[in-house]
């Protein structure tokens, strides 16, 4: 660390715009990992003597102004406590605990390294990212571990995913850590998220090893996802392709120089260089050859190594992040002053806008300029503090990946950026990760594999929401979910039956629109012809057909192209009441129409005999009485079918497994084949007296094209029969509104192609001599 604080304070001494004609000093003390000798280092420097006196403050000028550290959250805790007595600023390089976030406990303690409260959200969107709904917890029994992992917790929870369990490893306990072994291996969770440093997490490799625990994919903190300690081969079959935060690299503009520049036998530099390169090369130096490395063996240091192979190693990494942070905070203290020595009088920020002296400052005046600071260092990042004293959080995330020598190597695969927009917080390179156990794909980490389609999920008793069982859903339902995770809003979809898809013939679907249109367009052509008629209501050949019947003949005929909408659409009770009856009923006015029709062709023709008594049945009057009546029994008809067994809407769930069919219930068969067959009779009835007048001596003998008219549409009719007894769903219907379509085409077609021919292009034929067969003289 002394060497990181050197380089730091060079370069602000070196800064003719920062501070000018001040400089910047530096104390280091050692708490050797001990929370008692930190204690005591940290009222030594407040006391400024070699032992520390609460509350009293012996040393001259010029003062410590602040102190940077620990890195350990737990000794950051207690030196805030302290420091926090007298608002004394301090800035760690390395604690991320959540809870020195707070400022009513810590008001004057900041940091230069994200809190855990953003890693820990991190890790949730994580695990969340890849789908893992069934996660271990391993952390170490400490306040890190304590809160990164009950906010990580939180937030799984709340995207719907389960712990599988929670353990706790505890220093220098190996009981305690073979037991978490165990557990571990014991449990079905493949995702393990670990809030660990480290130091810790050997003792449970090695314990993991000796159990043969394999399987288990860590997602790592950052208190060791860099961590070269852990990088040895020894470990591959564990940590390969674990993934997880670790801070967010960066480079230090002339720090590799600095580096460098170090050697162990630079006499000027102390001993904390020699200590420094056995840390880095794993060596010792022959006077410290009696105490056992970190790697077990007596490897001699030489002076002579390669810094260069080290800042280009995953070591080089792990350490450069925390001599960023040390810088980051170097620079803060510096600016913090420069801007409170750049006060200008009556435009302050205390007491009545009041600045104050650099060389005689109080504590809590320092903190506030802290607390304010905005700087941008060398490498071109920003540097402030929320109201919490927390910097901005950004991680990269990184993947262990094997080498061929079997030593991995830390692999930076995407980025979490708080300050991004939400969408782009989490960005993970997926073709850039590589995962272990041979897999190509993201490995599962679920209690109970996803129920396929047809079943839905059963809870089981005292087991979290993620262990369910698979039971098939009832009658009428079905499940096409699986458990698949929705990233837009980090959630996951729930097993449950959902109704089947629902089937009917809809305006949106393309058979329906296609329907529809024609219908509409068919719709006009019975009025244009009717408008036709109008205009040539007093030529023979319409005075000869009837004029008021054709007319009713042609709106009936556009009402029934009509008709066909009523099947188009989704089946409500109104729709099912109502549209074969208006289908029944409009067909019945056309056909009633053709037969009286008819009926007038025969009468005519027979009254014309002398002594005839049938004139008087050649009526106009006659006909309607024929359309009146035919129409009024078969509207009788319809009235009882729908008074005692109306149509209703169904769902029909048998026809096709997978699909509600959501049609119309006749009620009643039998009627709806009776008024169909009414229809049929008079169409039968009108078809066989014109069949039998086809041959009476006119010159435009009508019979004739009712004849083909009745025989076009009786074929339809009987064709469609079979056919909506084959077909079902959307094409049962559609099958019956072809039928609409076709057989009111036919009689169209039939009934008046021929007129409207004659009155268009043979206006020669429309005349009373030609009607009546007569020469021209």
């Amino acid at each position: 660390l002394k060497g990181y604080y050197q380089f730091a304070i060079d370069e602000i001494n070196r800064n003719p715009t920062l501070l000018p004609n001040l400089t910047l000093g530096f104390q280091v003390y050692d708490s050797c990992a001990g929370i008692h000798q930190e204690l005591g280092g940290t009222l030594k420097m407040l006391t400024g003597q070699k032992e520390g006196v609460p509350n009293f403050n012996c040393r001259k000028i010029p003062p410590v102004v602040s102190t940077i550290g620990h890195s350990t959250s737990t000794f950051s805790m207690l030196n805030a406590h302290v420091l926090g007595l007298y608002r004394y600023p301090q800035i760690s390089y390395f604690a991320s605990s959540s809870v020195l976030s707070d400022k009513t406990q810590f008001p004057s303690f900041f940091r230069t390294v994200p809190s855990d409260a953003f890693q820990s959200k991190g890790l949730a969107q994580l695990v969340l990212h890849f789908g893992w709904t069934w996660v271990g917890f391993v952390a170490v029994d400490d306040d890190y571990g304590h809160q990164g992992i009950q906010v990580v917790k939180q937030e799984i929870l709340k995207g719907g995913a389960c712990v599988a369990f929670t353990e706790y490893i505890i220093n220098n306990n190996l009981e305690h850590i073979s037991y978490v072994a165990k557990v571990i291996k014991a449990s079905t969770a493949k995702a393990i998220i670990s809030f660990t440093h480290g130091f810790d997490k050997v003792f449970l490799l090695e314990e993991m090893l000796r159990q043969n625990v394999t399987g288990k994919l860590f997602v790592a903190s950052e208190g060791w996802s860099i961590s070269y300690l852990l990088t040895v081969a020894r470990y591959s079959s564990l940590l390969a392709g674990s993934i997880g935060f670790s801070f967010h690299s960066t480079t230090i503009t002339g720090f590799s120089d600095f580096l460098n520049s170090i050697h162990p036998f630079n006499t000027n530099e102390g001993p904390w260089t020699k200590i420094f390169w056995e840390n880095v090369f794993g060596c010792k130096f022959i006077y410290n050859m009696s105490v056992t490395n970190t790697w077990g063996n007596d490897k001699v240091c030489t002076g002579n190594e390669s810094m260069e192979s080290i800042l280009n190693s995953d070591y080089g990494a792990s350490n450069l992040n925390a001599a960023f942070n040390l810088y980051s905070a170097s620079h803060v203290i510096a600016k913090s002053l420069h801007d409170m020595l750049s006060c200008q009088k009556d435009n302050g920020p205390f007491k009545n806008k009041g600045c104050t002296d650099i060389q005689n400052f109080r504590p809590w005046q320092l903190s506030y300029y802290i607390q304010n600071v905005k700087l941008k260092l060398s490498n071109g990042r920003e540097v402030f503090f929320d109201k919490n004293g927390d910097p901005p959080a950004v991680y990269d995330i990184v993947n262990w990946q094997v080498n061929a020598d079997g030593t991995m190597r830390h692999v930076k695969v995407g980025i979490y950026d708080t300050t991004r927009k939400d969408e782009n917080i989490l960005v993970i390179n997926g073709s850039a990760v590589k995962w272990a156990f041979g897999l190509s794909q993201v490995p599962v980490s679920v209690c109970t594999p996803s129920c396929p389609v047809g079943f839905r999920k059963v809870l089981r008793r005292d087991m979290p929401v993620c262990c369910f069982e698979c039971v098939p859903c009832p009658l009428g339902e079905i499940s096409n979910m699986t458990g698949v995770l929705i990233l837009k809003d980090i959630h996951l979809t729930k097993y449950k039956c959902h109704p089947k898809n629902r089937e009917f013939l809809s305006f949106e679907d393309p058979l329906g629109s296609t329907i529809a249109t024609i219908s509409v367009f068919s719709s006009s052509l019975p009025l244009s012809i009717l408008g036709l008629f109008i205009c040539y209501k007093n030529t023979p050949i319409v005075r000869a057909n009837n004029f008021f019947l054709s007319c009713l003949l042609l709106i009936s005929m556009s009402l029934c192209f009509l008709s066909s909408l009523a099947f188009i659409g989704y089946p409500q009770p109104e729709k099912c009441l109502l549209r074969q009856v208006t289908f029944g009923t409009v067909f019945t006015l056309c056909v009633s129409c053709i037969l009286a029709k008819t009926f007038m062709v025969v009468f005519a023709f027979m009254a014309t005999k002398p002594g005839s008594r049938l004139r008087q049945w050649a009526s106009p009057r006659v006909s309607y009485t024929i359309v009146a009546l035919s129409s009024f029994l078969q509207l009788v008809l319809c009235i009882f079918w729908i008074s005692l067994a109306p149509p209703f809407p169904e769902d029909n769930i048998e026809s096709q497994p997978g699909i509600i069919i959501v049609e119309c219930n006749e009620g009643s068969p039998t009627a709806f084949w009776c008024m169909l067959g009414y229809l049929g009779l008079l169409a039968t009835i009108s078809f066989i007296v014109a069949f039998l007048a086809r041959r009476l001596p006119d010159s435009f003998n009508e019979a004739k094209f009712i004849t083909f008219s009745m025989l076009a549409f009786l074929s339809v009719w009987v064709s469609y029969i079979p056919a909506s007894l084959s077909s079902s769903g959307k094409y049962t219907v559609a099958m019956e509104v072809f039928a609409i379509l076709s057989s009111t085409w036919a009689l169209v077609i039939c009934m008046f192609a021929p007129k409207c021919f004659i009155i268009l292009f043979r206006p020669d034929m429309n005349s009373k001599e030609h009607l009546m067969g007569k020469p021209k003289i």
